[in-house]
């Protein structure tokens, strides 16, 4: 068994500026800290520069600005910080460059800068097309907003666009799902994100649904909206590659199946991670903090972990089983894969076990039951 599927890297910058805090919202993300930007993006460019050595002769194939919401700072500084990655890290010309966007953030001017930088793909936060779910998600942004987003980016020259949603959230049955996932395919998107709400427990959500303010989203429900969503857009032409992610052929997110292949990626930013030869470490959370640590001079790690072999092998069967990559046969035992073959959660396909949708939904049994042997 391979722990990583190959060498090529990808990069994560983490950009915690946002416009404002949802109440779902468990990231690294602070609204009101602009004032921090302009060193923020210096720490980011030393960062970069202090972590280099260490990635000498690693190839790049994608980089990531996630967050947060990235497009609160100024095309020209993220241009800079692109440039900056080229400089000191070995990013492959063909490389996915990837920068997600709220949609009250970006314009045409400002995607067309970005495009020019060379950002060729876009991550836009739709979350829903319904104006009271976006009110129950305390989204600022309208429907209306979304579609301008999107508009602009076609007319920036966007060729690769992902639509992020969310469902299960307070106000949203079937049919409101149903209809943001019409809204979305009309605007034919080539990727699609789609992940059920979860409660954090240290969310302002979370604090409203254990103080009985606010429902807990309906597991059943929640269900039946997945279902719907592997319906909806399969019809589309929309292939399912991963449990949350929908593409259409040859749009599949590069970036992120290199977490779920295992691949290395090095995290830049508060509270980034990186992972590499089954040690995983994360910088500090703190804003403040990280800019403090990296301006002494300093790379910011705030902890790490070493996997062991047993961590490794339980990870890489879960990340596996995301996907439609699924894990070799060879690795379960027959009688431990027959049940879940006869109920159809598990295809086997060219010696390849690889869950079916139905197994997408009871993941963490599937990949308990068929990791608790390790390795024939």
């Amino acid at each position: 068994m391979s722990v990583e599927a190959a060498t090529a890297a990808g990069v994560y910058v983490h950009v915690p500026f946002c416009l404002t805090r949802c109440g779902y919202c468990d990231f690294n993300a602070y609204a009101g800290l602009d004032r921090l930007q302009p060193r923020y993006l210096r720490a980011l460019l030393t960062e970069a520069s202090l972590a280099a050595p260490a990635w000498e002769g690693v190839e790049f194939t994608s980089v990531f600005l996630g967050g947060g919401t990235p497009t609160t700072m100024e095309p020209a500084d993220l241009k800079s910080l692109l440039t900056h990655l080229r400089d000191h890290y070995a990013v492959t010309g063909d490389a996915e460059i990837t920068t997600e966007a709220n949609p009250d953030t970006v314009d045409r001017m400002r995607l067309e800068q970005l495009r020019a930088a060379g950002f060729d793909r876009l991550s836009i936060g739709a979350q829903s097309f319904d104006p009271a779910v976006l009110r129950s998600l305390e989204r600022l942004h309208s429907p209306d907003s979304v579609r301008r987003a999107f508009d602009a980016a076609r007319a920036a020259g966007y060729d690769n666009v992902n639509l992020d949603l969310i469902y299960g959230a307070d106000a949203e049955g079937l049919d409101s799902w149903e209809g943001t996932l019409r809204e979305t395919v009309m605007l034919a998107p080539e990727h699609i994100s789609a992940y059920a709400l979860t409660v954090e427990p240290a969310t302002p959500l979370g604090r409203k649904v254990a103080a009985g303010e606010v429902p807990a989203p309906d597991p059943d429900l929640q269900a039946d909206m997945f279902a719907a969503s592997c319906d909806v857009l399969a019809s589309a032409g929309y292939v399912h590659y991963e449990v949350s992610n929908w593409a259409k052929p040859g749009y599949e997110c590069r970036h992120n199946l290199g977490y779920w292949q295992r691949r290395p990626y090095l995290g830049l930013g508060a509270g980034a991670h990186s992972y590499r030869e089954d040690r995983r470490w994360w910088n500090v959370r703190p804003p403040e903090e990280y800019l403090t640590r990296v301006e002494s001079g300093e790379l910011p790690e705030g902890g790490a972990e070493q996997l062991e072999p047993s961590d490794t092998y339980l990870e890489e069967v879960f990340l596996r089983l995301r996907t439609l990559e699924g894990i070799p046969a060879s690795w379960v035992d027959p009688s431990v894969a027959d049940p879940y073959l006869q109920l159809e959660l598990l295809t086997l396909d060219g010696g390849v076990l690889v869950p079916t949708e139905r197994g997408m939904l009871l993941l963490n049994e599937l990949v308990l039951a068929l990791a608790a042997t390790g390795p024939n």
